[in-house]
């Protein structure tokens, strides 16, 4: 009996013909090595960016590897007394490298005077005294209260730090040439880190920007659980509001403390003109929530003074047929809040209308001096709106 074999129907073809082809073209399931390195190298990058700390580490090693060189190359022309202290070279570099581009000049000059002060206490006080704990003591006493003078700033510390030095690993020697090489190799340093500085300068935008963004969501937080707080049909209780404060505070001191850096950073940074743009942005953007943290302290304020149980119900600043509206418009603000100025703000817009309405409402059925705080929340809540509106609005406004 013969067998007769079925031929391969055109499915069957195609799908020979694809796995045939299949394994003729060249895999792009996975991204070549060198686009994997290029993604990785980017969030390195951006990672960094976002941790300061890694930059400063890394420009302070680099300016101290180079300070020690060139202390080296000194030593090598000038081995007396250069030689046996360059180790001081890279301090001074890691002192010019701690800040930015046009703090790290004057934090050099300071910490070069607050040295020459110190060495200049231990000199004097060494040929006065022996060397022993009482002189260490008296030196110590002297130079920190020196440390304090106006002038040094933050490197006054470096003023109890030299004398020390110049006591007591200058006393066994000739002590002039200590400080010649001390007060010489620190200042060669210092000029080092200044030019490392100079070269490739810190610019913390993205701390900053991080600070922001953190202020802006505490923001939307504080919005959102004071609406959360008047839905219902009574007034919270003191408790309760207690309950839903947020902590602003450390927020704004953090965005504003990230904010002065930045600015202080632009100071002799070339690289603050390649980011006019985002710094532009920013300032933007701090002067938006400038001013919202302004109208949230002040709505925390009044919500939770004028809208409580234990106020009697006539003295409350809102009362029933009020609260619910006012919950809405904060609802809708603090999305606003939290999605910036690119956000959808016809809700909020909207939200507004109504309590409007609702306020005009209460005002004809009672005497209109009772709603002055209520109408003092629907002006807090327009001008937050009115701040955190974008270019795209604005434009439209205008026409």
């Amino acid at each position: 009996m013969a067998t007769t074999l079925a031929r391969p129907g055109r499915l069957d073809q195609a799908s020979t013909a694809l796995s045939t082809e299949d394994v003729d073209m060249p895999d792009t399931s996975s991204p070549a090595p060198r686009l994997v390195v290029r993604r990785r190298a980017s969030r390195t990058v951006r990672w960094m960016a976002t941790h300061p700390a890694w930059a400063v580490a890394l420009r302070s090693g680099i300016a101290a590897g180079l300070a020690w060189w060139v202390a080296w190359v000194i030593g090598l022309a000038f081995p007396d007394p250069f030689a046996e202290y360059r180790y001081y070279a890279p301090l001074g570099a890691v002192v010019a490298t701690s800040s930015t581009a046009a703090r790290s000049v004057s934090q050099s000059v300071r910490a070069t005077l607050a040295i020459v002060v110190g060495a200049a206490v231990a000199g004097t006080l060494d040929l006065l005294l022996p060397t022993d704990s009482l002189t260490v003591a008296v030196v110590v006493v002297v130079a920190s209260l020196l440390a304090g003078w106006r002038t040094l700033g933050d490197m006054g510390q470096w003023t109890v730090t030299s004398a020390l030095f110049v006591l007591v690993i200058g006393g066994a020697r000739d002590q002039s040439e200590f400080v010649v090489a001390y007060i010489g190799l620190v200042v060669v340093g210092a000029g080092v880190g200044v030019l490392v500085n100079l070269v490739a300068p810190p610019l913390p935008l993205a701390p900053s920007e991080a600070a922001l963004d953190e202020l802006g969501e505490v923001l939307a937080d504080q919005l959102e659980a004071l609406a959360d707080g008047l839905y219902g049909d009574r007034a919270p209780r003191k408790e309760e509001w207690e309950e839903r404060r947020r902590a602003v505070a450390p927020a704004v001191d953090g965005a504003r403390r990230a904010a002065d850096e930045a600015r202080d950073a632009q100071r002799l940074n070339v690289r603050a003109r390649r980011q006019r743009v985002r710094l532009h942005e920013q300032e933007l953007k701090s002067e938006r929530l400038s001013v919202t943290t302004a109208v949230v302290t002040d709505l925390v304020r009044i919500l939770t003074e004028g809208e409580r149980d234990d106020v009697e119900p006539d003295r409350r600043v809102l009362g029933a047929e009020l609260r619910n509206p006012v919950a809405e418009a904060l609802g809708a603000l603090a999305a606003v809040v939290r999605e910036g100025p690119d956000a959808d703000r016809e809700p909020a817009l909207l939200a507004v209308r109504e309590l409007r309405a609702a306020l005009a409402r209460e005002r004809e059925q009672g005497t209109g001096d009772d709603y002055l705080a209520a109408g003092a929340i629907v002006l807090e809540i327009e001008r937050a709106l009115e701040a955190n509106r974008g270019t795209t609005d604005a434009v439209v406004d205008e026409a």
